[in-house]
């Protein structure tokens, strides 16, 4: 089975980071109408030709998938598909990481996702649409120095194959991508604490590449090793 994502509206939660900046990029160059999505609205490159509206979405808010929905369907009329490329990490062995961080991580990585997509699923029904979520490798392989990040991870890539039977259906494809380490940044700005010495990784625009050809080939898991 494929998908054609040619003119097909589109979200990308996280858009100004950098994975969610190439995936907008390879989804442009594929037709698709975006909807991108930053906590703050700054970051996010707009262009009437690219067919891309901004939004400010907080994952945090638990009705910012009302907010998404809304705007999808008053510039574009509907909503095809929701990319979570949004998540926060942080370093530092169990015991010297703060409550607050710990709280913070499952926070905007597990139960921000989860509030999103028990909004948007509805939408995505009615267009029998896709919910794609990137969690990584660490879903697969918690490592030292980061195990409230992995656990994060790991839960919310638990959730997605659950949530894959439910949303079936509904008529949504349901994708958990777990790419392993990427140059996106994310690591040198942690939440709390420094990030380990690391080998180079992947390029965001060839991981971009791959989640985009999963979602035309309606793949349902994208393990590291698939990267």
């Amino acid at each position: 089975m494929s998908r054609d994502l040619h003119g097909l509206v589109v979200a990308v939660i996280g858009a100004s980071g950098g994975l969610g900046g190439e995936l907008c990029n390879v989804l442009t160059k594929r037709g698709c109408q975006l909807v991108v999505t930053s906590r703050n609205g700054h970051g996010l490159a707009v262009n009437d030709g690219d067919r891309r509206v901004p939004l400010s979405l907080d994952l945090r808010d638990s009705n910012a998938g009302v907010d998404l929905v809304d705007r999808a369907v008053a510039a574009f009329g509907r909503l095809d598909g929701v990319i979570n490329a949004a998540g926060i990490v942080a370093f530092g062995n169990l015991v010297d990481t703060e409550d607050i961080v710990i709280e913070e991580l499952f926070l905007t990585n597990v139960l921000g996702p989860l509030w999103l997509a028990r909004r948007v699923l509805p939408a995505l029904g009615q267009t029998k649409g896709f919910f794609a979520s990137i969690t990584g490798v660490v879903a697969e392989s918690p490592l030292p120095g980061m195990v409230p990040y992995a656990a994060s991870k790991a839960a919310l890539s638990a959730a997605l194959t659950g949530l894959r039977r439910e949303a079936r259906r509904m008529g949504v494809t349901v994708i958990d991508a777990r790419p392993p380490h990427t140059e996106t940044g994310l690591a040198t700005r942690p939440l709390a604490g420094a990030a380990p010495s690391m080998p180079i990784g992947l390029s965001p625009a060839a991981v971009a590449e791959r989640i985009v050809v999963a979602l035309e080939n309606d793949e349902t898991e994208v393990p590291s090793s698939a990267f």
